[in-house]
């Protein structure tokens, strides 16, 4: 039976709408780079911004100027968010479900801990959440296995009970690196197909349907 459940948060529990993809383009543009086009800012959502900017740069970046560039990032990013941040229809309830079922709630984003805390406050749903883990927690990001082994040890949980949901291919991908049952989320997926590929446990098209998997 499913007890311990690994959320992703952007594109999966709430939409940030374009902000990310305005903050990426400014940031590059700011310091005088190639501006990447929306197609692949949005394929490379799901890691974090010290791993895609480097990729998505047309020039040869040093770590300081990638460093300038994701730093920009957020500082731009940041004056969107609390505006363009939304939940999803059917997130809260299906919190609300879970938690009334005793489940263990948690977070394991690509972006810094701090931000992700930020957003669950402001959206107020930071109070169904045991623990939050951001990229910031680990040596490894998404797809590695990192943020739910940190997670699984922590509060000693079985993997078996255990699945990460996301909206990505990173997502399933951590998922299944450490050991857990995987479910991908369609509602807001930017390559649905990707998702299938990556043959997760479950494939699910509205968040009212989570609570119902892998119930005994």
């Amino acid at each position: 039976m499913l007890l311990n459940y690994f959320f992703d948060f952007d594109k999966t529990l709430a939409s940030s709408g374009d902000a990310s993809v305005k903050a990426t383009q400014q940031a590059f543009k700011d310091n005088g780079l190639t501006v990447p086009d929306t197609d692949a800012i949005l394929d490379a959502m799901g890691i974090p911004a010290e791993v895609s900017f480097p990729q998505m740069a047309k020039e040869d970046l040093s770590a300081e100027q990638a460093k300038k560039v994701v730093d920009r990032f957020r500082e731009v990013y940041s004056n969107y968010e609390l505006a363009s941040t939304k939940l999803y229809p059917g997130i809260r309830e299906m919190l609300d479900t879970l938690t009334q079922r005793h489940k263990n709630l948690f977070i394991v984003s690509s972006k810094k801990t701090d931000a992700v805390d930020r957003n669950l406050n402001n959206l107020d749903i930071r109070h169904y959440f045991k623990d939050v883990v951001g990229c910031d927690q680990v040596d490894h990001y998404k797809p590695a296995p990192d943020g739910i082994l940190l997670l699984l040890d922590k509060y000693q949980l079985q993997k078996d009970d255990s699945m990460m949901i996301g909206d990505a291919r990173y997502d399933l991908q951590m998922g299944k690196a450490a050991g857990v049952h995987t479910c991908g989320v369609t509602w807001d997926a930017y390559d649905i197909d990707s998702l299938k590929r990556e043959q997760p446990t479950y494939l699910i098209d509205a968040p009212l349907e989570l609570p119902g998997l892998g119930q005994k």
